[in-house]
């Protein structure tokens, strides 16, 4: 009988340390993946910032120019359309659709006449058009979520 519980001690301590080291290796295992996941979404993010913010510079390059001339080279437009088509591989519709009507909203302007300093300043007053302000919040509630 002695020797029973000195096999049921040594059981018990065997199990206890198994069920210690899978607990330890466990532990380990989900905090790396935690840890994996956590840095692949903060690559993710800075990657659609940095897009946005090239969308955003080349976009309002583009409008200057528009406001300034009625028409323009299609080489000036091949950067943004190369940074909407990178976009569209990481971000939402609505921030897709928000880029698609910036940019059709800039390319109007160059249908329009050209605008002076002064009529700038005027149409600031009256609510001067902003073709980037609805991508700008899109983008700003997309990032929120990471």
């Amino acid at each position: 009988m002695a020797d029973s519980a000195a096999y049921m001690s040594a059981f018990a301590a065997l199990v206890g340390t198994f069920v210690g080291g899978i607990t330890s290796i466990a532990t380990s295992w989900l905090g790396q993946q935690r840890q994996t996941k956590e840095q692949r979404r903060a690559r993710q993010k800075a990657e659609m910032q940095a897009l946005y913010k090239l969308f955003i510079q080349d976009a309002s390059k583009l409008y200057v120019d528009a406001l300034e001339h009625n028409t323009t080279e299609i080489p000036k437009l091949i950067n943004i359309y190369a940074t909407l088509n990178r976009m569209r591989v990481l971000s939402s519709p609505k921030v897709i659709a928000a880029a698609d009507n910036a940019l059709k909203m800039i390319i109007d302007t160059y249908a329009k006449e050209n605008t002076t300093f002064s009529g700038i300043r005027h149409s600031i007053g009256q609510g001067f058009p902003d073709p980037l302000r609805a991508f700008s919040e899109a983008c700003h509630e997309e990032l929120k979520m990471y």
